[in-house]
């Protein structure tokens, strides 16, 4: 457990005002996770989530004096296991209902709809994180995170209960390659009507991570999955 200065800092993050992480560091242990270099954690540690303790009462008090749309699991996911016992996102959620605000929130999984009751009446976007469709590059690339079938599902239900939800597929490896039909009518599959496409950050510790498994980002892919998402009328934006 920590004690948090603020709960909620300025976002530079596109259509956010402001970020919020109930915890930090992710026990997904992503190999592609730009967040421990973005806030010099140490990576051999970033797995072990720590707990902000205070942050639904910092929330409470900072609230009034700020205005626009509050980012959650900017760097870390709100919905990693930890979440299942401490209950922070869904508490935070509680005091932002409470207090008409917008939110955009990004997760990889399907414990949202844990909090759908709250979620269908608040104003704002999901975004689900989707990497691909193989159980395994899903065990290697994400090993802590719920394989992709569960985050399909996720979205599926989110859009059939009136969230607004989009698929944030990123990054985008090599391991696509030749498989960007399945992968695109599996995110059609879901009803949205958006994707955003990232492609490999290019940082140093990041790059070394994903290459020593055999992996690399794939401009090849990319650009298949957005002509083939368009194709069937998906909305294909760029994540920044």
């Amino acid at each position: 457990m920590v004690e948090c200065r603020r709960a909620l800092s300025p976002s530079g993050l596109p259509d956010m005002d402001y970020a919020l992480n109930p915890y930090s560091g992710c026990s997904h242990g992503c190999v592609y996770c730009y967040a421990p270099e973005v806030t010099r954690s140490p990576w051999e540690g970033w797995r072990a989530p720590r707990v902000k303790s205070n942050i639904v009462s910092r929330l409470s008090m900072e609230l009034p004096n700020v205005s626009g749309v509050i980012g959650i699991g900017t760097v870390t996911d709100p919905y990693q296991p930890v979440e299942r016992k401490y209950m922070l996102t869904r508490r935070c959620l509680e005091v932002l209902k409470a207090h008409s605000f917008e939110i955009h929130m990004h997760t990889k999984s399907d414990l949202i709809l844990r909090d759908l009751d709250l979620l269908a009446e608040m104003p704002g976007t999901v975004g689900l994180t989707v990497t691909g469709i193989s159980e395994r590059h899903s065990k290697i690339l994400e090993p802590g995170a719920p394989l992709p079938a569960r985050r399909f599902s996720a979205m599926r239900s989110l859009k059939d209960a009136g969230v607004d939800v989009y698929a944030l597929v990123g990054p985008v490896l090599n391991h696509l390659e030749g498989h960007e039909v399945e992968f695109v009518d599996a995110v059609a599959g879901t009803g949205v009507g958006t994707m955003y496409l990232d492609p490999l950050n290019d940082r140093p510790l990041l790059s070394a991570r994903v290459s020593r498994r055999g992996y690399r980002g794939s401009p090849k892919a990319l650009a298949e999955i957005r002509r083939l998402g368009a194709s069937v009328g998906i909305r294909v934006l760029d994540v920044f």
